[in-house]
Parts: structure tokens; sequence; C-alpha cells
């Protein structure tokens, strides 16, 4: 409340614009004080604390707009009856010869991330007919969802996403019942699973309820175990802390990487294990390595904005960079958000007629947000302004509420999976690098968090010709270094295809990876993981486009990681070995302050 009360005193004043620019808000209106407006605004911040950041109001339009749709569609309906008597034909054959023992192909299979049905077990009667008849179900309402003249794409989506979260609810594999797995493993333990369970279930209901973060598995320490490349923190704003890491080979290159990474997570995705860090790695193949490490805003913070993310962020740390490695142009590299925020540094760089980059490397980035995947099932303009009153009201996105819109998306896997194996299975959350990173979310600053699902996410200005950095609009165009593009196979946050279309529009010379596994497993795919694969493609300046299928269809597999070619890539873009850099700039006011990973790193 104190919160409110301090914004409604604090009136903005608005700043005229440069022609072509959009507002930061599509309502600018809103965003000053007015008792009236602001009791609506507290409203809906209260409502959001019991639906989890989901407006009610967009989900109702989604199924008002398909039901009203279907009840004047005849043929569809007729199309849809004739659908559920084919599934109910394929149950029937399925269950006959499942009770006469004969061999039958299952007629419904579940979707590649589905780890609900993996046991044999479901493949004995009854528990193959019960799976297979909710498969049937779901495979209808995905056809029922789909194709339905007149109904928006976002809503028939919406609607589909909406039914899927019922119907995992209420999934056989969720009830012990129903479900060969518990039901075995209840007789060998005769029911000692269940009590395990049980605690379990205490202990995440109780941190979920203190909000406490999740204790961190012994092994993991952060700074000791993760986040353990050698260096030392060289310079702390507000906003980040800059590392610089230590030299393990006799020279260098002398262009330095600067790592940017996203905010929504700790930095140290990339810098794991010491055996899965590509920082280590990094460092390992003869390169400086700087690092930014962002702060965990607090409710203070709430005013931090997009730009503020690129000015005192990016092009701080370059400025600091310039004066450790002087005279050297840098390899900036950016990862999912981190990648989005450098792409618009990058372009308002050249648009200045700044050449300080030798290249730019994203990873698993988009700048154009037109197919951003399931990510846009949440946002249109009544979802987006149900979320700014909640951070208006608490000053930033919680880790929480974000994290609940994450795992939704793939809730088959990462919500009732998990639960069976841990409240009726018993078994613990197996500890790994990549799990506890994966708990250590972090805030999102109110004004930042708006700024970027309205201009970017919901009105895509980017990629539109209208996204404005101090009042004039920037053009990925302009961008003149090489850059180097990574997306992955399986990725549900920047799906590879959106990723890819960063082609359309830049104009510099562009290589392009494919590589196997999501958002996070695909990027930190170390030399000699298991199963990993990708397909590299390369366009210089002149190159027609081509669209992904077509590229993708006719580009080699290469096993292996993808890592040794970024690497020879970097060099290709370098002008040699130097001796390495000392270990800050003193002289210059950039003093080693603190060892690796910095403080940061520790908030909670």
């Amino acid at each position: 409340m104190t919160r409110m009360t301090k914004i409604a005193k604090e009136a903005p004043v608005a700043k005229p614009r440069a022609p072509g620019c959009a507002a930061p808000e599509a309502q600018e209106k809103h965003r000053v004080p007015h008792p009236y407006r602001d009791l609506d605004r507290m409203s809906r911040a209260m409502m959001a604390r019991y639906t989890a950041g989901v407006s009610p109001f967009s989900m109702l339009e989604a199924w008002n707009d398909w039901a009203l749709h279907l009840s004047r569609a005849p043929g569809r309906q007729i199309e849809l009856a004739e659908k559920a008597v084919q599934n109910t034909f394929k149950l029937t054959d399925f269950a006959i010869h499942k009770s006469l023992n004969t061999p039958v192909e299952p007629p419904f299979s579940p979707s590649a991330y589905d780890h609900r049905f993996t046991s044999d077990k479901w493949t004995a009667m009854p528990y193959a007919l019960w799976q297979q008849s909710a498969l049937a179900t779901q495979d209808w309402w995905e056809d029922a969802t789909a194709d339905l003249r007149g109904v928006s794409r976002a809503n028939s989506d919406r609607v589909g996403f909406l039914i899927r979260q019922m119907l995992d609810v209420f999934a056989p594999s969720n009830f012990p019942a129903l479900n060969p797995e518990i039901l075995d493993e209840t007789i060998k333990q005769r029911g000692m699973n269940l009590i395990e369970g049980l605690r379990h279930y205490g202990e995440d209901l109780l941190q979920t309820l203190s909000q406490t973060p999740k204790k961190v598995p012994e092994g993991f320490e952060i700074g000791k175990d993760l986040a353990a490349t050698p260096g030392q923190v060289i310079y702390r704003n507000d906003l980040f802390e800059l590392i610089q890491y230590s030299p393990t080979t006799e020279t260098v290159q002398a262009e330095p990487v600067l790592i940017v990474p996203a905010w929504i997570m700790k930095y140290y995705i990339l810098d794991l294990s010491p055996e899965n860090s590509l920082i280590r790695y990094l460092v390992g193949q003869g390169f400086t390595v700087f690092a930014i490490s962002w702060c965990n805003p607090v409710a203070e913070q709430a005013d931090l904005s997009l730009e503020d993310y690129r000015k005192r962020g990016v092009m701080q740390a370059l400025d600091v960079i310039n004066a450790v490695v002087p005279d050297q142009k840098i390899h900036a590299t950016g990862y999912c958000l981190g990648g989005t925020i450098l792409s618009i540094a990058a372009a308002k760089m050249a648009q200045l007629g700044d050449t300080r980059l030798a290249s730019v490397s994203l990873f698993a980035a988009q700048v154009d947000f037109s197919e951003a995947g399931e990510l846009l099932l949440f946002l249109d303009e009544s979802q987006v302004a149900f979320l700014e009153d909640m951070m208006w009201a608490q000053g930033y996105l919680d880790r929480p509420q974000m994290s609940r819109a994450f795992a939704s998306i793939r809730a088959e896997d990462l919500i009732y999976a998990r639960a069976v194996r841990r409240y009726f299975l018993g078994q613990e959350d197996l500890p790994s690098d990549m799990l506890v990173w994966n708990d250590d979310t972090t805030r999102m600053p109110a004004k930042m968090h708006s700024e970027y699902l309205r201009g970017l996410f919901l009105e895509n200005r980017l990629t539109a010709g209208r996204f404005c950095v101090e009042d004039r609009i920037i053009a990925l165009k302009d961008i003149s270094a090489p850059i180097f593009a990574v997306g992955t196979e399986k990725d549900h946050i920047a799906p590879w295809k959106s990723v890819y279309k960063l082609r359309l529009f830049t104009e510099t010379d562009m290589s392009f990876l494919l590589v196997g596994g999501g958002h996070n497993g695909g990027i930190v795919s170390e030399p000699g993981h298991r199963h990993a694969h990708y397909r590299q493609g390369h366009w210089p300046k002149s190159a027609l486009y081509e669209a992904p299928e077509t590229w993708r269809d006719h580009t080699e597999v290469q096993d292996g990681s993808w890592w040794p070619a970024w690497i020879d890539w970097l060099r290709q873009q370098s002008s040699g070995s130097v001796a390495p850099p000392a270990m800050g700039a003193e002289a210059l006011g950039y003093p080693p302050l603190i060892a690796a990973p910095g403080r940061y790193i520790h908030q909670r």
C-alpha cells in the first residue's frame, strides 16, 4: 500500500516525442495518478493475486469468441461429431484387441514432452484403455479448438490451452487408483511412498506459502560448485555487476567477449558446473571474457526501464571493457532477453556510427515477436493491463508468477509428472545444476516489464520500424557487424523459426545454427553432451532469403556440440593473439572489487 500511495503522489511530466516515436505505453494517460483510475487498478491488482496474474476477462473473451462461432457452425458441429465417433471406434477396436491379447498399435500417442505414460505398466489392461481414453479426449479437443472460421487465432489457441489445462488435471496418471506405477509402488513399499509423498507436499506447501527460496542441495553451492569460474567483479552499479574472468592460457584473442544474459534468471546458466560451463569453455579456448550479472530488483527499483538496461547496462559494460582492453573491438553475446536488448543496443550504436562491436552473437533471442510461441497465449491488451496493475501495486513481477506461466505451457511434464513422482511415488527431485539454476529466478521491474510486453511482444515495434531509442527510431538493418544466431529445436519460449527471422531484418553477414534441445538445454550443450547435434548455415550480405523449413530440410545434421563451431567463428572474426590484459583498470576507476561471482548473484 505504501508504494501505491507514493505512485499516486508522483505525476510524471510528459516529454515531447519525435515524429513516428510511439509512447512507451499504449494508454499513456493511465500512468498519470487519478483517484478513480487508481481504485480500478487496485481492484485488478488484488484480483491478480488470486488468479496468478492471469486476466479472467481475457479468458472469458476467448471462450465467448470460440463458443459463439461454434454454435453458428452446423457443418463444423457435424464434423466434430464424426470425429468423436471415429475416436470411439478406435478405442473400442483397441480395447477388443487388448482383451483378446492380440497385437495392436495404440491409436493415440502422447506428445514428445509428455512423460506421464512412459512406463511399460501403461500397456496392460485396464490401464492402457484409461490412457488411450485420456489421449483420445485430448485429440478431439485439439481438433475442436482449431480451424474454426471467424475465430481469431489467438482466442482459438487460448481456448485450446485452457482445455489442455483442465484435461491435464483429470488425467488418469494423477489418481493413485488409476495409475499402475503408483499402485505397484504402494504395494511394494506398503504405503511408505504415500507417507513420504505427504512429507514432500508439506515441505512444498510451506515453501510456497512462506515464499522462501529452496535450499540449495549439497554439492551445488553457488560460487563453489556452480558459477565457479575464477574472476573478479571490476564494476558495480545499482543495475549490474561486471565480471572479468581470469585467463587460463598464455595468450588470448585480441578482441574480448562480453556476455549479456537475460535478467529473468541469474546469469550462471552459462557458468554452471565446470564441465558444462560455457564461460569456462570460452576462457579455456583463449578468450578474455566479461559477463554481466544483473541485480534482482526490489520494489524501490520499479521504475527501471528498458532504456536503463540498455544504457546503464549494456553500454556501460562496453565502456568499462574499453577501459580494460583499450583500442579493441568487442564480441558481444546475448542470451534470451539479453540478446534482445543487445540487438537494440547494436542497432543504436550503428545509427550513431559506433563501431566498437567486432561481432554480435545471439542465443535463443528474438527480435520479431509475431511468432513468439505459446507465451503469446498470455498476452493481449486485457492481459498486459492486468499484469501492469499487479506490478503497479507491488513494484515488480514476482518470481512465482513467472515460474507458473512457464510451467503451465508444459504442464504435463513440468507440473503433473513431477507431482506424481514427488507426492505419490515419494521420490525426491534428483538434484542437478540446471534444476538449482531454474529455481533461482529473479523479479522483473514494473516499468521495464511493461515496456517489454507492450513495445516488443504486444506491438512488435522493433521489426515494425516503430521502436525508439533516445527519440529516434532504430533499425536492425543498420547493424554491420557479423551476426551468429542460435535457435533450439524444442524451444517453447523463443521458437527457432522466430529466431531465424532475424535474417529478414538484417543485411549483414550472418551465420545461423539450429541445435537440438530446448531453450536452456540446447544452449548448454558442452562437447561430449549426449545426443547433441546441430545444423549450420551461412549467408553473406548478398544472399537471398530462404524459408526456415526449406533451409532446415536441405541442411545436413552434424553430430556433437555446437560450441566448437561458435569458437571457430569467433576466431575468424578476431585479429589474432595477444598477452592477456590486466584484471580491471584501477587507474581509470575500475579496480577489482570482489571475487566472482560477486554479490548480486546471491540476492533473493
